[in-house]
């Protein structure tokens, strides 16, 4: 009888357990993250890090799919997150200059505010948000206009990574047909 009770407990347990392990759903727009330099972690633990992390973007990849990107999902005009899901941030790691502004060196969530010619980029104190949807100007430290391109070929998957220009870093943000490049000076 003792035996028996023991089997019956160890099942209960074993179903409590199992009920409660499950994995949440995959969201469809992948979480990314893009350093400066490029690949720093993986450089980091292969000892070839030439230079020092000087900074780091987090934000979610949403997909085209088939949809009008500019002046339709994103509306033109409005402030936007610069990706989905969470508010896009920036980390820098060192103090920083952005046009003639003086960043100094800590954690900023990135907003857009995108038009057909020009997109206002802002960088804002208030972190861990989700979505644009409690934006608070007072809190911006940063507003500078960046020119947009057009692509050649379309992004299908919204993206931003660094590259090193003429003595700066550039971060540059593409989906769609349009891109745009702000220049950082460290």
């Amino acid at each position: 009888m003792r035996n028996l009770l023991l089997l019956a407990f160890s099942v209960f347990l074993f179903q409590s357990a199992s009920a409660q392990s499950k994995f949440p759903t995959v969201d469809k727009s992948g979480m990314d993250v893009s350093y400066y330099p490029a690949n720093f972690p993986i450089l980091k633990i292969q000892d070839k890090a030439t230079e020092p992390l000087l900074a780091r973007v987090l934000y979610s990849r949403p997909q085209k799919g088939g949809r009008v990107v500019f002046g339709e999902l994103v509306e033109f005009g409005s402030v936007w997150r610069l990706g989905a899901n969470e508010a896009t941030e920036i980390d820098f790691f060192k103090d920083a200059r952005i046009g003639n502004t003086k960043i100094k060196k800590g954690r900023y969530t990135i907003y857009a505010i995108p038009t057909p010619g020009k997109w206002t980029i802002i960088l804002n104190r208030d972190t861990d948000t989700w979505g644009a949807f409690k934006y608070d100007v007072k809190k911006d430290i940063l507003r500078t206009e960046v020119p947009v391109s057009k692509l050649s070929e379309p992004l299908e998957a919204f993206s931003m990574f660094f590259e090193k220009s003429n003595g700066n870093v550039n971060l540059v943000i593409g989906w769609d047909d349009s891109m745009v490049k702000l220049p950082i000076y460290f």
